[in-house]
């Protein structure tokens, strides 16, 4: 199978990546299993060592690929909500809310069961890491140290409340994302990391503060601390109640509730566990299954959604909801 992707960053990300570090991850498993794999990127982009080739995308990516044809490639895969004018058939896998009113192709895949069923849609891959980048090693159970890894200043992110809970219980709050504007012994600041800086602040946690004030469409941030053994606090709005399950983190409605799980004198989850668990349902290699399941769909010309999906609640999705 002959698959382009177009991507306008560098890849591998050298530092702080999310949607992009799985895109890399997945042209890598498809080269890795005999597929030719294109990127349309940037000319500092290393990746064909990883078997992936690399065209330099000069100007506007959307004339290139409205240029390609199916001679040259079975199938487009963007990231983007960009439907190509190209012969050649497309994905696009869409990892952020719409906006009130905006439509999308009907060949999307969501990153979500929630995520779909807010666009109207039934088609979602759940997002997965590669393990390789995660090293885990077993430590105590301790509840001392907590992480925030999101984009601070992004107030759905909700880093007001995580830093609240954390002061009020005198326990150790790490922000990797965002910075506190008030000093304390408990909080402390590490700004954008990515990379080993962002693996060794994790390393130090116990648990993950996610209690987002949106209807998140996956949270990438909460694989990650999975797969360091880490138990999720979360909010009970948009993928977290589907991801979070009781062996590997707790749903918490409010701040109280918040509190009282940081508050906690004992960590009872098994951090083994959770590592298993992470590593059985949010693999790259599953992600590059289902994909592939649906790659051949499009190929045969079959619609992945029967409507086109469209953003579903009333509300702007990045509207403040309770906490």
């Amino acid at each position: 199978m002959k698959i382009v992707f177009e991507h306008k960053g560098i890849l591998p990300v050298k530092k702080y990546g999310g949607i992009e570090r799985i895109l890399f991850w997945h042209m890598k498993e498809l080269a890795k299993r005999g597929h030719e794999v294109t990127l349309l990127g940037h000319s500092e982009s290393k990746v064909e060592e990883f078997g992936i080739k690399l065209i330099t995308c000069e100007g506007d990516p959307k004339d290139k690929l409205d240029s390609l044809t199916k001679k040259d490639y079975d199938l487009i895969h963007l990231t983007y909500n960009y439907e190509p004018k190209s012969e050649v058939p497309t994905i696009i896998n869409m990892q952020c809310n719409g906006q009130i009113g905006e439509k999308f192709s009907k060949n999307s895949v969501f990153v979500s069961k929630k995520h779909a069923e807010n666009h109207g849609s039934s088609i979602f891959i759940h997002n997965a890491l590669d393990f390789t980048e995660y090293p885990y090693q077993a430590k105590e159970k301790g509840f001392e140290n907590f992480l925030f890894l999101a984009k601070g200043s992004w107030s759905v992110k909700n880093l007001k409340h995580c830093i609240s809970v954390c002061k009020k219980s005198k326990k150790h709050l790490h922000i990797a994302g965002g910075r506190s504007l008030l000093p304390s012994r408990y909080i402390h600041s590490h700004g954008m990391v990515g990379g080993v800086e962002k693996l060794e602040i994790m390393k130090k946690c116990d648990a993950f503060l996610f209690p987002v004030r949106w209807h998140e469409p996956f949270g990438i941030a909460i694989i990650e601390a999975m797969a360091m053994g880490m138990p999720v606090f979360g909010s009970p709005y948009g993928s977290l109640p589907e991801i979070i399950t009781q062996e590997s983190g707790t749903i918490c409605h409010n701040r109280k509730e918040l509190l009282e799980a940081v508050e906690s004198k004992t960590n009872r989850f098994d951090r083994d566990a959770i590592r298993k668990y992470v590593e059985e349902n949010f693999s790259i290699q599953k992600l590059t299954d289902q994909y592939l399941e649906l790659y051949q769909k499009i190929i045969k010309g079959e619609t992945l959604n029967p409507t086109t999906p469209i953003w579903k609640l009333q509300h702007n999705p990045e509207e403040l909801l309770d906490y």
